[in-house]
């Protein structure tokens, strides 16, 4: 095998947390493009929670060694057999959901993010903490102009992800929103809000994101377990904290909805019904998207600039970018980029 054929990248050696360094940096033989996938050279690579639940066994694991990142941005260098409608030279981005069967009775109904058989990227099969990773074609997204290489890596989980929290929440015209958590997810999901006539109220610790929410121009800043200043209409949860969700509904006006975003969840305190849940306050969670999320919230970024707040690291720094989304020392969302 030559140099040509392999390539650096990271593998979940054994799950635990950060600070043991349970990732390691190899080389690896080069992916081929199986028929119907593309083989992409990985430009950048967005650092999700995800991948850190997934690299501290948060999430069991799928597959042995895996490769985590599913915020991809690429360049086609290869095709698979049957492809068509890519050409190599394409550039693309690449999201968390990774493939569904197409046939169940979710998938047909136009639910394709609670399909049984669905795989995901960095999770069933190896992501973009590498120099190349392959994309099924039908599952590989259009990308929108206007945005750097790092600045649209967020936008492929981060953004769809909260996209389809928003739409969750069914947030009335003109509404009250409050977002628990001020992340990377969270601070592109207020853009969006704010671009539809909502009001915002942010709800975080650190001063870096209480910051960063101010400077995009929401209507209050406090504590994660402070009460915003009026009721609210809609609320969406990023962090990661179950203790959030009796504090997030007592924060609801009545009839209105919660929405909780992330994959993974500390337990959730004992609710009180009459205190936590009594007029028609609602619970929703949040699984993937569909694709159709995905091309929604990319045309939705293409018409409506979004303010990306990055922080780069080189692709042999990824453990450091994990250790450092768990310890908070960052606000926004953090980006490797591949410069080998």
């Amino acid at each position: 095998m030559t140099a040509q054929d392999t390539m650096n990248a990271w593998v979940v050696a054994e799950p635990g947390a950060i600070e043991s360094g349970p990732l390691r940096y190899e080389r690896k033989p080069v992916p081929r493009p199986a028929p119907g996938e593309l083989l992409v050279l990985v430009d950048a690579c967005g650092v999700c929670r995800t991948d850190l639940h997934v690299s501290e066994g948060d999430l069991l694991p799928h597959r042995r060694r895996v490769t985590p990142g599913h915020e991809i941005v690429a360049t086609v260098v290869g095709l698979g057999a049957d492809v068509t409608g890519h050409s190599v030279g394409d550039r693309v981005g690449v999201a968390w959901l990774r493939t569904t069967c197409g046939t169940c009775p979710y998938c047909l109904r136009g639910a394709e993010n609670l399909c049984p058989n669905s795989r995901y990227t960095g999770w069933d099969d190896d992501g973009g903490y590498a120099e190349y990773c392959t994309v099924p074609a039908d599952f590989a997204y259009r990308l929108p102009t206007g945005y750097d290489d790092a600045e649209l890596a967020p936008l492929l989980c981060a953004g769809i992800i909260g996209y389809r929290a928003l739409q969750r929440v069914a947030l009335p015209g003109g509404g009250r929103l409050g977002i628990y958590g001020f992340g990377g997810s969270a601070h592109l999901t207020a853009q969006i809000a704010l671009a539809q006539g909502a009001t915002v109220h942010v709800m975080t610790r650190g001063e870096q994101a209480q910051r960063l929410a101010l400077d995009l121009g929401v209507a209050s800043v406090t504590g994660a377990y402070d009460a915003p200043p009026e009721p609210l209409d809609g609320a969406i949860l990023f962090a990661p904290v179950g203790e959030l969700v009796p504090v997030a509904l007592r924060a609801l006006d009545r009839g209105g909805i919660l929405s909780i975003a992330g994959i993974h969840l500390s337990d959730v305190p004992v609710l009180n019904y009459e205190r936590d849940l009594f007029y028609e306050r609602e619970i929703r969670s949040v699984t993937a998207n569909t694709r159709a999320d995905g091309q929604a919230f990319l045309r939705f970024a293409g018409e409506h600039h979004l303010q990306v707040r990055t922080h780069e690291y080189p692709l042999e720094r990824a453990q450091q970018a994990l250790a450092d989304l768990k310890a908070g020392r960052f606000d926004g969302a953090a980006v490797l980029r591949n410069v080998s």
